[in-house]
């Protein structure tokens, strides 16, 4: 195929799910939905959390933030790919693609650090309650969050950085909904070796240690608990957990299942349906996982409903 000169290069284009016109328009109708339903769902856990001083504290700060991140990870690639079913254009710029794989690794790798510092709070309620208020101080919960965070931003830079080097061929379709990382790097006419060991380094790593954490939590978490004398500590130990538990498995899995479908189809097409499961489906179900498990939480949206009926 023919290299096209880095600096002619002008756009890419986004296939989508699917060519079919009637399939279009009710992906169109469900993925505006899921979107309007993440953002909403979150929001009022944010609202919910800010405007009742009992849930200020660590483990909502820690659920404030993951609704923010979900948002954003959303926000990322969701209405991109509504405005071009839209206007039936599939076309997105060079500097839009790269800005989107920036944004994309960003908050995906923010949702696992995020998810195990919600597993370490966990842990230290569960398994050092007496000391709890004393390790999770108010800034050692901003400074976890604000790493986690320049660690996803240096990674996902990295990661954009390595593509400015590489030459495109004349065929720049990317079949997919949005610009993933490894679909970019396979429409390279350039040698990708590098970039492709630094995907499988930055996943093992930043993807492992945050998954290793969150077992290792859970593991001392288990032996902590079966250690209770009543049955009433051990369940409402559970209970803490049960909804941190279905998020991650949810996150963790969806992950997975799009890495087993990669690894078994040759089709992009299909690997990209299959990606809609982490990337936009837990995002919209964690505000329901976490509201519906959650008696504080629940409470606190209603009088956050009441509230603004009444204002109404």
């Amino acid at each position: 195929m023919e290299p096209t000169n880095q600096t002619a290069l002008s756009e890419f284009l986004l296939l989508g799910l699917t060519d079919d016109p009637t399939l279009q328009s009710i992906i169109f109708s469900l993925f505006l939905s899921m979107y309007l339903v993440t953002i909403l769902g979150n929001l009022l856990i944010i609202l919910a959390v800010s405007s009742d001083p009992h849930l200020h504290t660590p483990m909502y700060f820690f659920l404030c933030s993951l609704s923010f991140n979900d948002i954003c990870l959303s926000t990322s690639t969701v209405p991109k790919m509504l405005m071009n079913i839209q206007t039936q254009d599939q076309s997105i710029t060079y500097i839009g693609c790269l800005s989107q794989i920036f944004f994309v690794l960003i908050f995906t790798y923010l949702e696992n650090f995020l998810l195990a510092v919600m597993a370490y709070d966990r842990y230290v309620a569960i398994c050092h309650p007496l000391r709890y208020t004393v390790i999770m101080m108010p800034h050692f919960c901003v400074l976890m969050i604000l790493v986690s965070l320049f660690i996803s931003s240096v990674d996902a830079l990295l990661h954009t950085l390595m593509l400015l080097r590489l030459s495109f061929c004349a065929d720049l379709e990317i079949l997919h909904f949005f610009c993933e990382l490894a679909q970019v790097i396979k429409l390279a006419c350039s040698d990708t070796s590098v970039d492709n060991v630094l995907i499988y380094v930055a996943t093992y790593i930043f993807g492992g240690i945050p998954l290793s954490g969150i077992i290792l939590s859970y593991v001392h978490i288990v032996s902590s608990v079966l250690r209770m004398p009543s049955s009433r500590g051990k369940h409402k130990a559970f209970c803490t957990c049960g909804s941190h538990l279905s998020v991650v498995s949810l996150f963790y899995g969806a992950a997975f299942g799009v890495y087993i479908s990669s690894a078994v189809t040759d089709s992009p097409r299909k690997t990209a349906v299959a990606s809609v499961m982490y990337s936009v489906v837990p995002q919209m179900l964690n505000p329901f996982i976490y509201s519906l498990r959650n008696r504080n939480l629940k409470e606190a949206l209603w009088n956050l409903i009441g509230r603004t009926t009444s204002l109404l």
